[in-house]
């Protein structure tokens, strides 16, 4: 570390990708800005995993050390500003506009989730599964399985399914709405926080009132926004209003904007059989009539308390024998089918690795054996927990280049690839 942050009575060593502060170590107590500094040290370390290889990340390792004290001297003199990001659109699984941060400013949305993810984390609903630690698709999965299950008496009794979602979610989240209620929150627990809270707040204001496409650099052409629906671009967003799919802070904020409605629907109208995942909204009940009834019910309060608006297209209302579709699932009574549509994408998967060592003549180095590897068996693990061996089976065994098994054999369940030695 340079002489400049050792003036600073403040050393730091990484320890299992953990950065350790060795005044911390020592004595076990901080002064409140030695802990912010300690606390940056550490959301770098979090921003940094599983993303060390990408542009932004190594530019930033570059005396990281330097640059990490000088956002410390920012935030605290309250001179913090942030930088441009950067807007593209990714096709896969689903067509989504992306405005990735820059890596300076990902550090900042670390610390932020680090100070107030476990605060509104005991006011969540357990059913609650999007962008949770612990939770996730697998979870919510399962979990709505289970309401089927339970709710139907295993599958002896009627029971109904209500889906509904709701039209452009990040790109309507009101933003004075949204830091009233993490500021109200916040001061709720002010006696029980571990930081300090105007510098939180001032931190939080700047994430939750900046507006990226004011400030950022487009990637790739007009016409990968084709086909992209107003209500999917922050280009589009009404004032105010809208958040950037991909940034840590902007799924927390999603989880906290809808909080009061997740208590209002399980609590406030009495549906035992709830699950959210984002946008996506489960609620099952023996009484069909009941669900028809909660609808106008979600419409008002989401229209009222949140300016949010129910899609009028993605109202889902069937017995549960008909199955519900759900996170890329499709649940029924004893079995969960994958939708077609990851069919389709694991299928084009495979066709683009036959394409690149059939038409190309190319081989396998130890880039294109990682970038292979961890795609494929992305795939093959989500489908093992459901009922897809002969899909599984049949898309290895028959869509498979044959040159790709010279590098590569199939676990007998097939629900692996590993690498030859």
């Amino acid at each position: 570390m340079n002489s400049n942050n050792r003036a600073n009575g403040f050393s730091v060593r990484c320890v299992k990708n953990r950065y350790l502060p060795l005044s911390f170590m020592k004595t076990m107590k901080m002064s409140s800005d030695k802990q912010l500094l300690y606390d940056l040290f550490q959301a770098y370390c979090d921003a940094r995993k599983n993303k060390r290889n990408t542009v932004n990340a190594l530019a930033f390792e570059i005396n990281h050390e330097r640059k990490i004290f000088e956002l410390y001297e920012e935030i605290k003199n309250g001179t913090y500003e942030i930088g441009p990001s950067i807007c593209f659109v990714i096709f896969k699984p689903i067509q989504r506009e992306i405005f990735a941060a820059d890596f300076r400013d990902r550090i900042v949305h670390h610390l932020i989730y680090n100070y107030i993810n476990p605060i509104f984390e005991r006011l969540f609903i357990y059913d609650s599964y999007g962008c949770r630690e612990e939770k996730g698709t697998s979870l919510g999965i399962k979990r709505v399985d289970h309401f089927i299950r339970s709710c139907s008496q295993n599958y002896t009794r009627d029971c109904h399914i209500l889906k509904i979602d709701i039209e452009g979610y990040f790109m309507s989240i009101d933003r004075d709405i949204l830091y009233r209620k993490i500021e109200n929150t916040l001061h709720r627990f002010r006696n029980n926080v571990n930081f300090d809270l105007d510098l939180v707040l001032f931190l939080i204001r700047k994430v939750v009132f900046h507006d990226p496409i004011k400030n950022c650099t487009i990637k790739g052409r007009k016409d990968n926004w084709k086909g992209l629906p107003e209500t999917k671009s922050l280009f589009f967003a009404e004032r105010n209003k809208g958040f950037p799919i991909g940034n840590l802070t902007s799924q927390l904020f999603g989880n906290v904007y809808l909080n009061d409605f997740d208590h209002f629907i399980k609590y406030g109208l009495g549906c035992r059989h709830y699950g959210r995942y984002v946008d996506d909204v489960v609620i099952l009940h023996q009484n069909i009539e009941y669900l028809k009834s909660i609808i106008p019910l979600a419409k008002q309060y989401l229209r009222n308390e949140l300016s949010l608006k129910l899609h009028p297209k993605k109202i889902y209302l069937q017995h549960f024998s008909k199955g519900v579709p759900f996170l890329g699932t499709v649940i029924k009574p004893y079995r969960i089918y994958i939708r077609n549509r990851i069919k389709g994408n694991f299928y084009q998967k495979i066709q683009y690795w036959n394409d690149f060592l059939g038409e190309r003549q190319a081989r396998f180095g130890k880039k294109e054996t990682s970038i292979f590897l961890s795609g494929m068996n992305s795939y093959l693990g989500m489908m093992k927990h459901y009922n897809t061996y002969k899909l599984r089976k049949k898309m290895l065994i028959q869509n498979l280049s044959t040159h790709l098994w010279d590098y590569f054999y199939i676990s007998k369940d097939y629900n692996k690839l590993i690498l030859r030695n």
